[in-house]
Parts: C-alpha cells; structure tokens; sequence
C-alpha cells in the first residue's frame, strides 16, 4: 500500500523511522499474550513489530482504504479489526470481550486533531486499562505531565493526573514521518492510578477544573465567582487570589468535594 495517499481529515502522517519503531516498542514491551489494542494502525508501522512479539493485536482504525489493505495483510485471528472511530469507540465492552478477567494495553500514534478529545475519553474508563502508550504532538505532551506553577499546566494536565500516572519517554522529530507534521513529537505513558483523595462527584470536577481555566490569566476567585466563595477557599487554606496553574490537582478534587457536599442528594 505504498501509493496509500495520507488523508489530512483523518490526521494521517504515518510513522516510517526503524530506529524510532523499535526504541517505541521496546518502550512498550509486549508480551505474547497482552490483549493490546493499537489505536490507528496506519500502514502497520508498529502493527508489524507488534505482531511479531503478540499472539493476537485488536486495532482501531477509521480509513477503510487501510482496514481493507490490513484485513488481506494479516489474518482475522492475529489482527482483529475494528473499522471505527475511536472518539465513540466503547473500549470498555472491548475490554470486557477480550479480556474479562484482565485489562487492556493501549497504544498508537493518535491523529494529532482529535488528540485532546480523545484522551479525555479514554479517561472514562481507566479501570480496565493497564497502560498507554502513544504518540502525540510535544506540545500536548508537555501540558499532560506539567506541574503546577508552569505555562503548560491547565485541565489537560489535572484531569489527566486524577486518572494517571504519566512519564515522557523520547521525543520524535518530524522527519520520521511522512509525511512531515509541522510539529515535534513524543512518546508518553499513561498508567491509571487510584488518586489519593476520590473526586465525590467526576463530572463536577470536571467542570470546577473547566471554569477554573476558562480565563488562564483570572484569578480562581474571579473564575469561579458564583461557583465557590471567599469561606470555601478559607475552609481549605486555598488563597483565591491566585491563578488556576498554581492550584495543585489534590486542591482542585478537595475544593470540588467541598462543592458537592452541597448538592442535594440524588
């Protein structure tokens, strides 16, 4: 499938440096009996060295042109292929079908345009993840593992690090790809993690940490006027004078519990 022409809708810049394939695979270390699922295949860059270590490899792909070349490639029972979108794919019933008893690893070269949205719905079901691999923008690596006090910290960086733990692993130049994206690259792991203290209420975490950024160079008093009041902060020894990227994620869970203690019982 040499002449396959990279589709800009789908975020298609497929990976073609051997040195960086293996040092990602040796990153992620497949046993044989993993059941693993690559998100966007491609033209199987690591699909191929994958399979070589894997008894069986379920994919995600959207393109049809690629599930057709991959389905006469590989037969059925070492690659299952799954021609869906993954921003609405139910990764949890996957999980449940191929590995009842265990949970799924994940990995890939994510479409740089639906990166965002998609990390934030893998987060829905971290309990049936054992971990994550994936390439992504640098840029969008950078703010998932910053810490407080820094440009890159904002809800990316909170709502991630509630679910996981995350290390950056190598970065990835333009030049192992074609064809070239604009931008650096990088390599991170996720591993979900029970955080220290339980959000009571998700979604309202969700949106606490949303309306807290949603004016970066605010103040969190200004931000969440309305939401939370001068006695909340000074409940928890939180200083609403300052921004949103010097609260750490344990005082944005707490200052959301203390929001939902509030909330009529359901």
């Amino acid at each position: 499938m040499s002449k396959h022409i990279p589709r800009k809708r789908f975020g298609q810049n497929f990976l073609q440096d051997q040195g960086v394939i293996a040092d990602i695979v040796s990153c992620i270390g497949p046993r044989p009996d993993d059941a693993m699922v690559e998100i966007g295949p491609g033209l199987a860059a690591l699909t191929a060295p994958l399979l070589e270590r894997l008894d069986t490899l379920h994919a995600v792909e959207i393109d049809r042109d690629i599930v057709a070349h991959l389905s006469k490639r590989y037969p059925a029972e070492r690659l299952a292929i799954h021609n869906a979108d993954a921003l609405n794919f139910d990764f949890a019933a996957l999980a449940q079908e191929i590995a009842p008893e265990r949970k799924i690893r994940l990995v890939g070269n994510l479409p740089y345009n639906i990166s965002t949205p998609l990390l934030f719905h893998l987060a829905g079901f971290p309990d049936r993840i054992e971990d994550c691999h994936f390439m992504l923008q640098n840029e969008v690596v950078l703010r998932m593992v910053a810490e407080p006090g820094c440009a890159d910290y904002g809800r990316l960086s909170v709502m991630l690090q509630y679910h996981f733990h995350m290390e950056k692993l190598l970065d990835v130049p333009p030049e192992a790809f074609f064809p070239p994206p604009k931008v650096d690259s990088a390599i991170v792991r996720m591993i979900p993690r029970a955080f220290e203290l339980a959000a009571a209420d998700l979604a309202g975490l969700e949106t606490l940490v949303a309306q807290s950024f949603a004016q970066r160079r605010k103040t969190l008093r200004n931000n969440l006027k309305g939401i939370a009041g001068d006695e909340d902060f000074a409940a928890l020894g939180i200083d609403s004078g300052i921004r949103p990227e010097n609260l750490s994620v344990l005082d944005y869970v707490r200052l959301a519990n203390r929001l939902a203690e509030r909330l009529p019982a359901r």
